[in-house]
C-alpha cells in the first residue's frame, strides 16, 4: 500500500481487499451519502470526507491531511489490518464461504465511533437502511454541525452526546423515531451520566459489554452485538437478525433455530473472526436471498 499527497488530496494506492460500495452499503454504517459510482460523501468522528476509488487498488481522500489519516482515517478504514489472513482463516474453517468471500472481498468492519453506532442501531430496528439513513441525517442536520467540503458538497456532522442530552423526547419523534425515541433518551442519559462507556466497555469481556449495553432501555442482543463489533471492535461479536438468522439456518441448521444457539455455533466456529464472517454471510446472503 503506497500513501501519499497529492495537490490538498490523500491518495491511496495499491490498496488490497477494499471495495468503498462493500464497506459503506454493507450495513454496518447509516451516516453516508453515494455521489457517484463508488464515490461518497461520509460523517464520522466530528468530521466530514468525500470518498471516491478509482479501479480495485486507488482511493482518494479528498482534502485530506496525512495527519488525519494517520488520526481518523486510517483506523476508521480498519487499513492496517490483513484481510487476506482473516479471509484464509474463515475458508479454514468453512471452504462453503469461499463464494461469499469472493463476491464481497472488499468489505472490511469499520471502527466507528461508539456513541453514534449505538444510537444508529437503536434507530435500525425494524426499520429499513434508506430509513434509518434518513433519520441519522435528521438528527444530525438539526443537531450536529453543517460543514460545507472545498468542492461544495455538504455533510454534518453527528451530534454529540451533550447535544443529544438536550433533546426531548418530543423533539426525537420529530425526527422520525417513533417508539425508539424512549430508547433514545435512555441511551443518551447513561453514556452522558458515565454510566455506560466506550472505556468502560473496552475493559468487559464481550459478554459483560454485552449485558452491559442491554441494561439499555430497548437494547436487545442484536443491537448490542452490533454495537460490540462496529463501535468497539469485538471482532468475535455475531450479530443475528431476521435475514441473518435465515442465512444461517439455510447454511448450516436446515430447520428453525434461536438466535443464541446461532451465536454460539458461530463464536465457536470461527472464534475471533466470527464478525468478519458475518459480515461476508450477511452482505452476500441478503443480495443472493440464501433462505427466502
Amino acid at each position: 500500500m503506497n500513501i501519499y499527497s497529492e495537490d490538498k488530496n490523500l491518495i491511496i494506492d495499491e490498496i488490497k481487499d477494499f471495495d468503498i460500495e462493500d464497506v459503506l452499503e454493507c450495513g454496518q454504517c447509516f451516516h453516508f451519502n453515494k455521489i457517484d459510482e463508488k464515490e461518497y460523501v461520509l460523517s464520522a468522528y466530528g468530521r466530514v470526507l468525500h470518498v471516491k476509488q478509482e479501479g480495485n487498488t486507488r482511493i482518494t481522500l479528498f482534502n485530506t491531511s496525512m495527519e488525519d489519516y494517520e488520526n481518523i482515517w486510517k483506523s476508521y478504514f480498519d487499513l492496517d489490518t490483513d484481510y487476506a489472513i482473516i479471509k484464509s482463516h474463515i475458508l479454514s474453517v468453512d471452504e462453503r464461504l469461499l463464494q461469499a468471500v469472493e463476491a464481497k472481498q472488499g468489505i472490511r468492519i469499520l471502527r466507528q465511533e461508539f456513541f453514534e453506532t449505538l444510537i444508529s442501531f437503536i434507530i435500525s430496528q425494524n426499520k429499513q437502511i434508506p430509513h434509518i439513513k434518513q433519520i441519522v441525517h435528521t438528527l444530525s442536520e438539526r443537531y450536529g454541525n453543517r460543514v460545507v467540503l472545498d468542492n461544495n458538497f455538504t455533510g454534518y456532522t453527528f451530534p454529540t452526546v451533550e447535544r443529544l442530552y438536550e433533546v426531548s423526547e418530543e423533539e426525537l419523534r420529530e425526527c422520525k423515531v417513533g417508539f425508539r425515541a424512549p430508547y433514545i433518551r435512555n441511551a443518551v442519559e447513561k453514556v452522558y451520566s458515565g454510566e455506560i462507556t466506550a472505556d468502560i466497555l473496552l475493559g468487559m469481556t464481550a459478554d459483560e459489554a454485552r449485558e452491559k449495553l442491554m441494561t439499555i432501555k430497548g437494547v436487545g442482543e442484536k443491537v448490542a452485538n452490533c454495537v460490540l463489533l462496529f463501535g468497539l471492535g469485538f471482532t468475535d461479536a455475531f450479530p443475528v437478525d431476521v435475514w441473518m438468522k435465515r442465512i444461517m439456518e439455510y447454511m448450516y441448521f436446515n430447520q428453525d433455530t434461536k438466535k443464541e444457539v446461532i451465536e454460539s455455533f458461530a463464536y465457536e466456529k470461527f472464534g475471533k473472526y466470527a464478525g468478519y464472517a458475518q459480515q461476508y454471510l450477511f452482505h452476500y446472503g441478503r443480495e443472493n436471498g440464501l433462505g427466502k
